[in-house]
């Protein structure tokens, strides 16, 4: 799942008005800002293997620090906890704790067993990635409502704040059809390099939250 954790992000807004966007959209893909960062020091591993799945030619050998539950439950914690220190905004700690742990509960949806429950222990997963009539109207279905509840829970200060935004959820959208439609990465080092860059999405995204205002 790619847009899917962007669009519970956008939605969350609405739960939790005081973090930016930026901030949220930083918990819903933490684990996949970390994740990149494992497979290069070795931490964690990934196979590229075409037919995997009918949607992604990954195999994700393992991925225990990133990807159990146990450790997002724990990530989530520790990214709430630092937020209230840092903010002192109670809700706003436990929406961005509980968005943490809402990407494993996402990717439990699309991923094959392979998502475990601790280090070492059972892997999980439904597998809708195996079901694209199922797995894409579901993804897309998340973004547009999160879209849509950030829309009407914000309003743009100026037109920065207006086309920064619309460009942002223009680019997701065509990142998510080359993940879709492009051709598999050459390498788990050239695709960990190329998945740092999801961390680009979080500046735009506070520079989107400094252009808007929200609604009373």
């Amino acid at each position: 799942m790619f847009i899917g954790h962007f669009g519970l992000g956008l939605a969350a807004r609405r739960a939790a008005p005081r973090p930016s966007l930026g901030t949220l959209l930083l918990a819903a893909q933490f684990v996949d800002l970390l994740w990149p960062t494992m497979l290069l020091l070795g931490l964690e591993q990934v196979a590229i293997e075409p037919g995997a799945t009918r949607m992604t030619p990954l195999h994700f050998v393992a991925y225990p620090y990133t990807h159990s539950l146990l450790a997002v439950v724990g990530w989530g914690f520790l990214f709430g906890a630092v937020y209230a220190w840092m903010r002192q905004d109670r809700r706003g700690a436990v929406v961005l704790g509980l968005l943490v742990v809402s990407h494993w509960v996402l990717d439990l949806l699309v991923h094959r067993p392979d998502l475990p429950l601790y280090p070492g222990g059972p892997r999980v997963g439904l597998g809708l990635w195996n079901l694209p009539a199922v797995a894409l109207p579901l993804e897309l279905l998340l973004y547009v409502a999160g879209v849509w509840l950030y829309v009407a829970a914000t309003r743009a200060r100026d037109r920065t704040g207006r086309w920064a935004f619309w460009s942002l959820v223009g680019f997701l959208l065509l990142v998510h059809l080359n993940n879709l439609t492009g051709p598999p990465p050459p390498d788990p080092v050239a695709l960990a390099w190329f998945a740092q860059l999801q961390w680009l999405f979080i500046p735009w995204a506070y520079w989107i939250d400094a252009h808007r205002d929200n609604r009373p």
